[in-house]
């Protein structure tokens, strides 16, 4: 009999709870391109309030909502400071390019962060032959350094040299959830470092749908005509908002859950013959598995052994394995995988 499944790829995964599928038969609704729809609105002015913003917009996505925040604040020909690895660069499609029309100058960071002093260094003279600089993104938590949180000094250091320079300040907070429960601090006190927010809804907070976008009013009306043009202009959005505003009313403080976990995996799995986890490393709900080369399998190759085994796992690298908790992976299921994973390497000849 096939083992029950324990689905670790991603915490996008999540099923939305029975209060949040009772939200959607029972919201209210209207036409939210009339600005009518007033579950949406009502999930609007609560994120708003949350980040410490005077206005939000509910979008579809996180890459919807980091596209309408980047096209609004840069645009052809212009530049955007972002660190290396940053997910608009990796995961958007070349959306920045195809949408505003804008380039992207990577700086290598630190777990996801980048130095003050290296943004500052990266800004564009005034010269006719470079692009002016724009905008600068950053991504909290950093999703390719493993869920690392970016050190608030260095936040506010970013935020110091963009008001220096006239640069805006764009947050790809899509678990910035995550960061704010990991540092036991509302979430607002981040979200000031940076003029424009995106949080995402759909991953760590278990909606099935939505993020969103927060700045000054007269961004968000920029933002909402960007929305509009990417197709994202939606009718009775209600059905969608309510279970993104339960998620942002009940699942906030559970995330201490999915971190507690995701100690506990990396910690089962540090010792394990032909893997390397470090520890110290996980901060939220990402844990980053290293396969050492010298291992008779491979990354791809350990991932389909754990997926016949009911372990679904994600590739981030040539040798490494991302794995992520969420609200369906209970204590015992990390358990299970553990154990799992320790049988599958069992298997394997050195």
């Amino acid at each position: 009999m096939m083992a029950t499944i324990i689905d670790l790829r991603s915490d996008t995964v999540t099923k939305p709870t029975d209060e949040m599928r009772e939200a959607m038969l029972r919201a209210e609704v209207g036409d939210d391109v009339y600005g009518e729809d007033p579950t949406v609105t009502q999930i609007q002015e609560m994120a708003a309030e949350m980040l410490g913003k005077e206005a939000a917009l509910f979008v579809t996505s996180g890459t919807q909502g980091n596209q309408v925040a980047i096209a609004a604040q840069a645009g052809r020909g212009e530049e955007i400071i972002a660190e290396a690895e940053s997910h608009i660069f990796y995961y958007e499609a070349g959306a920045v390019a195809a949408i505003a029309g804008a380039q992207l100058r990577q700086l290598p960071g630190t777990r996801g962060s980048l130095l003050p002093e290296s943004v500052e260094a990266a800004v564009r003279p005034l010269d006719i032959h470079q692009p002016p600089t724009r905008l600068i993104c950053l991504e909290n938590t950093h999703n390719r350094a493993g869920g690392a949180i970016l050190p608030l000094a260095h936040l506010q250091g970013v935020a110091k040299v963009a008001e220096r320079y006239g640069i805006s300040v764009h947050m790809d907070g899509a678990r910035l959830f995550n960061a704010a429960v990991a540092l036991g601090i509302p979430i607002r006190e981040i979200a000031q470092y940076a003029d424009t927010v995106q949080v995402c809804l759909s991953k760590g907070l278990a909606a099935p749908i939505g993020s969103i976008v927060a700045g000054s009013t007269k961004f968000i009306e920029e933002a909402r005509v960007w929305r509009k043009r990417l197709g994202g202009g939606m009718r009775q959005a209600g059905v969608i908002a309510a279970p993104g505003m339960i998620a942002l009313q009940t699942m906030v403080e559970r995330l201490a859950v999915d971190h507690e976990n995701a100690k506990r995996l990396a910690n089962g799995l540090k010792n394990l013959p032909g893997l390397r986890v470090d520890v110290e490393s996980v901060e939220t709900n990402i844990v980053l598995v290293q396969v050492e080369e010298h291992f008779p399998i491979s990354a791809e190759e350990l991932i389909r052994k754990l997926a016949a085994l009911g372990v679904r796992v994600s590739q981030f690298g040539a040798q490494t394995i991302r794995m992520v908790t969420h609200k369906d992976v209970l204590e015992e299921d990390i358990e299970d995988v553990i154990e799992r994973v320790t049988n599958c390497l069992g298997a394997i000849s050195p």
